[in-house]
């Protein structure tokens, strides 16, 4: 973990370096001050040398100075590495979630990679912050402290001594009872993001469905839980303030009366007294922030542990040593394909899967909800493996594929149809970033966006909100749809990605696609009868196997679950369904 978090540091290195050595500039000037004050009472004010306090004073204001600088040298040296880590951890993140699978998604909630990304290294950057200037400072305040206090008086510094040890151990004895609070509260954290996330994603079906007042409510209890944990985690950590003071204050007492005995006895004088007495605030001011120090370090290590997953999670997907770049065409064969997502799983998603498709060919899926139609596809363009049998795409089995080359062939238009943030150009552009305006235009004509585009105040240039709010589904689908065209894949799968556009403007994409891409592969997966009947061969899918295959005319001779579904879409039954079992 802490290895993982390190090695970020990266180009920081130096004023990681430079931080601590500033802060031991500092401390080193702050402890030379009290034995000087001691030196002018002394000898100055008791010996009454006027030029002695004079020359002694000039002194002073000089070394305070070079503390001055040496504090301020920390603090930008210190604000530079910290800041220059979190940086470094939430790119490493974000770059290492780039190449997850989507079983390693899976295991990440959204909300949870947003609090890492966040929070987490937030409290990371604010730890390594405080371990760089404060862990090195108040520990090394604290022992040139204690020698100084040995060399004025190992008697009165043996009091020290004992009041460290037993605050040590007090501290840790704390910190070890907070510490399984402070690991609770980042998991009430994802808690609290994903009821903020939804809320945000979804505001118009809260709004459509009054729901408010449950959204806030649910966002309360996240939020309150998260005070609740820090509140025991805090009530825990505050118990060493009065333990601390408690001791300090005995420290002080007994000093002052030990003193004065010696200054009676000759053993000491006043101005060493009172360098006695300064370096316990600086010991009290040393403990206090060592006990900040073990606040925040309890903290950022839940933290980094949350970070060290994702940065160190191996994606479940690999290229193979020797990769094959080039798709020779887009035929497609199952062998034998089981599919499960979890490994533990009793019973497959897919069953047995034996399909021959070639290439050029428009295959039509359908069944009923969960019947798994887009897990069979999902395999294709290899976003998850199989996980028993072979899956072969133009004659080679798609694990021994570069992916990306691999992907670049297969075009999916998935069930959500996302859009990002920017002008209609710069979303078909995902598809190929080289595309000119030409070829954006021809994509858009197929797939039956040109015509709403052109009605666009600005066209083409027209800026699509985030998530394309202020386009309609069926807008958004058809543009979904251009972007996966402009990849000019050897196959194009279409995921229930035409369900919101009318069946006059589904004919048109259908056949623009026959005229125009023959030689691609289609796989269209439709809830409508309507959508698929025109394929060149039909796959039905029930319970992750496939219970037909073949023409619109044979499934209806021969398969009863599509016949039943093809009569009650047409009219025929009005009971029929695909999730009703025969």
């Amino acid at each position: 973990m802490i290895k993982t978090i390190l090695a970020q540091l990266k180009e920081f290195k130096l004023p990681s370096l430079l931080t601590p050595l500033c802060m031991i500039g500092e401390v080193l000037c702050e402890m030379i001050i009290p034995i000087l004050m001691g030196k002018i009472v002394d000898n100055g004010i008791y010996g009454g040398d006027l030029g002695y306090i004079v020359r002694t004073g000039i002194m002073m204001i000089v070394i305070a100075v070079l503390g001055l600088f040496s504090g301020l040298g920390g603090a930008y040296f210190g604000s530079k590495a910290s800041a220059g880590l979190a940086r470094n951890l939430r790119k490493a993140m974000y770059d290492n979630i780039q190449t997850y699978s989507f079983a390693n998604i899976d295991k990440f909630s959204t909300s949870g990679l947003v609090t890492r990304l966040t929070t987490d290294v937030t409290n990371i950057q604010n730890a390594y912050m405080m371990l760089l200037r404060m862990a090195m400072r108040a520990p090394a305040s604290m022992i040139v402290a204690m020698i100084m206090s040995f060399i004025i008086s190992p008697q009165l510094a043996s009091v020290y001594l004992i009041a460290v040890v037993f605050l040590g151990v007090v501290m840790l004895l704390v910190m070890n009872s907070a510490t399984k609070y402070f690991k609770a509260v980042f998991e009430k954290y994802d808690a609290l993001n994903e009821s903020v996330q939804e809320n945000v994603s979804a505001i118009r079906v809260v709004k459509a469905y009054v729901r408010e007042d449950h959204e806030i409510s649910k966002f309360q209890k996240a939020a309150n839980n998260i005070y609740l944990m820090f509140v025991k985690a805090e009530s825990t950590v505050v118990k060493i303030s009065p333990i601390m003071m408690g001791t300090v204050y005995v420290c002080i007492l007994l000093i002052s009366w030990l003193g004065a005995h010696m200054i009676v006895g000759g053993s000491l004088t006043t101005g060493e007294l009172m360098s006695m007495l300064t370096y316990c605030q600086n010991i009290l001011m040393s403990l206090m922030m060592l006990s900040m120090i073990f606040v925040m370090i309890t903290m950022s290590e839940a933290s980094a542990k949350r970070i060290a997953e994702v940065i160190n999670e191996e994606t479940s997907l690999k290229n193979p040593e020797n990769p094959i770049f080039d798709v020779k065409d887009g035929s497609i064969s199952f062998e034998h394909v089981d599919f499960a997502y979890k490994s533990d799983s009793k019973e497959p998603v897919l069953k047995d899967i034996n399909i021959d498709i070639r290439s050029g060919e428009t295959i039509g899926i359908i069944g009923g909800t969960g019947s798994a139609k887009s897990s069979l596809v999902n395999l294709i363009s290899r976003l998850y493996d199989v996980t028993k049998g072979s899956l072969k795409v133009g004659g080679v089995d798609v694990r021994d594929y570069d992916m990306e080359s691999l992907r670049n062939q297969v075009s999916v238009v998935l069930q959500k149809n996302v859009l990002f943030s920017g002008t209609i150009y710069e979303n078909l552009r995902w598809g190929n970033k080289e595309a000119t305006d030409e070829e954006c235009k021809r994509a858009a004509e197929l797939a039956c966006a040109d015509e709403f585009i052109k009605e666009l105040p600005d066209g083409y240039d027209t800026y699509i909100e985030q998530g394309g709010t202020n386009v309609s589904g069926g807008q958004r689908q058809r543009l979904c749809i251009a972007r996966a065209l402009l990849k000019k894949p050897k196959i194009l799968i279409l995921d229930d990605s035409t369900s919101a556009v009318d069946t006059a403007t589904d004919a048109k994409i259908r056949k623009a696609f026959a005229n125009d891409i023959p030689d691609t592969t289609k796989i269209i997966i439709a809830q409508r009868i309507s959508s698929v009947q025109s394929c060149d061969r039909i796959i039905v899918m029930d319970e992750g196997k496939i219970n037909g295959f073949g023409t619109h005319e044979e499934l209806l001779a021969n398969n009863p679950i599509y016949r039943e579904v093809y009569e009650s879409q047409t009219g025929s039954s009005a009971d029929a369904d695909f999730d009703e079992k025969n």
